[in-house]
């Protein structure tokens, strides 16, 4: 058997395999005796039917099959041999003329390689990281909900600006008949106010859906239809009132620190804005560091230029999924996948230039990690070390959780390695103008 590669150019090349009888005749021979000595044929006993009978009956199939088998094994271990970094995998060239009827065969492979480049660690204009900080306004609104969420119900005669309205909502041709309950400062326009202002239980109101509240997706939850629908409703709606009440909140006392915390964990305002302070901008960080994984990766694809196989990888994309593609829809997937490919190349790049990698031991410690978390959300915050090594084993034998967690770290791992690494640029921020600037 002769293996050989042909460069087409840096990225595409054939390799040629050819194959003669002695290649693969043992493997055949040893298969068809195992054939014979298993064969029920009518009119011999098992273990006695004729060679000649068994070859002709099952040898080409046999054949076929070594042969393949070969292929794919020397396929493969020419491509570790030669340390070939192919996108992809090989695809078989056609050939008119071929025929099983020959004892040599000739078949060529369709090679997509993976480029050559540099990373780009250090761009021009650096990269934002945002440190958001929880201001004055979040704090005191922060404290006004908890207050509100521990406060006291106080029912009313009449609607106010301060009340909370529960009642039904109804359009028949809709069929919505929907009981909800809001807040009468969500109400939107001075027309709706004015229709709102000092009515009572048993008032029903004649009202259009379209700019009712101060925001759409509130009309999405109190009348249960979904987020394309609240967009383009546009209906009337009758209202019966049912309930009115208002919030009283609750006093800052140490009865209202111990019931949010635990007793005595807080025992001032000022310790109390320092809690929140702290634990929402513990939140914050993860979803700075997402925003920051993010814009490095943009950074990563567009300051990092290579090219690629593109007419290999359409092709290639025609026929590895399970349900064919023509020509058109494989470009259309190429074109769709291209960036995800392009910084799978970077990040492999980067991780083999840097040597990081998740281990077994790695991945076992995060996974412990990762348990112990959820455990102390069900009130055991001490699991023991025996506890945690069963269950993170347990969850590693799952291919899909491993493979989640692995991904988890790998992303926190290069995370590390880029704020290390990478120009970076410090920005603080308020939650709102974080919003605003990255979501815009």
């Amino acid at each position: 058997m002769n293996i050989t590669k042909e460069s087409i150019d840096a990225l595409n090349a054939v390799v040629k395999i050819d194959i003669k009888a002695e290649d693969y005749q043992n493997k055949v021979d040893q298969e068809l005796n195992n054939y014979r000595k298993k064969a029920n044929i009518p009119g011999f006993r098992k273990g006695h039917v004729p060679m000649s009978l068994v070859k002709k009956q099952y040898g080409k199939s046999v054949m076929i099959d070594e042969v393949n088998k070969l292929i794919q094994e020397s396929l493969s271990n020419f491509l570790v041999e030669e340390k070939l970094d192919v996108l992809g995998n090989p695809l078989p060239k056609s050939q008119d003329d071929f025929s099983w009827e020959k004892d040599e065969f000739t078949f060529e492979f369709e090679l997509g390689l993976a480029p050559e480049f540099e990373v780009n660690l250090k761009p021009k204009k650096a990269i934002n990281s945002y440190k958001i900080v929880a201001d004055e306004k979040m704090l005191d609104d922060q404290i006004n909900n908890i207050r509100e969420q521990y406060g006291k119900i106080v029912t009313q005669e009449a609607v106010a600006e301060d009340s909370n309205i529960t009642g039904s909502f109804v359009n028949k041709e809709k069929e919505i008949d929907k009981k909800s309950t809001f807040k009468f400062e969500k109400i939107n326009g001075k027309g709706n106010v004015k229709k709102f202002i000092g009515k009572k239980v048993g008032d029903q109101l004649e009202l259009k859906s379209k700019k009712l509240f101060t925001d759409e997706h509130i009309l999405m939850n109190i009348l249960g239809i979904s987020h394309d629908e609240a967009h383009d409703f546009d209906e009337t709606l009758q209202f019966t009132i049912e309930e009115i009440s208002r919030t009283e909140l609750a006093e800052i006392n140490q009865e209202f620190f111990d019931k949010v915390f635990g007793k005595d964990i807080v025992k001032s305002e000022e310790e109390l804005k320092a809690k929140l302070k702290e634990d929402a901008e513990k939140q914050f960080l993860t979803q700075a560091d997402q925003q920051l994984l993010n814009a490095i990766t943009e950074s990563l694809i567009e300051n990092t230029k290579f090219d690629l196989p593109a007419e290999f990888l359409q092709k290639w994309l025609e026929v590895a999924g399970e349900k064919p593609l023509s020509t058109e829809e494989a470009i259309e997937e190429y074109n769709r996948s291209e960036k995800g490919l392009r910084y799978q190349l970077i990040e492999g790049k980067i991780s083999k230039d840097n040597d990081i990698k998740v281990s077994y031991e790695d991945l076992k410690s995060f996974a412990k990690g990762f348990i112990k978390t959820q455990m102390a959300q069900y009130g055991n915050p001490n699991p023991e070390e025996k506890e945690l090594e069963e269950i993170a084993n347990r969850v590693l034998t799952n291919q899909e959780e491993s493979k989640r967690l692995s991904d988890q770290l790998m992303n926190e791992k290069l995370l590390t390695f880029f704020k290390e690494n990478v120009k970076l640029k410090e920005k603080e921020v308020t939650y709102e103008d974080f919003i605003k600037e990255v979501y815009k």
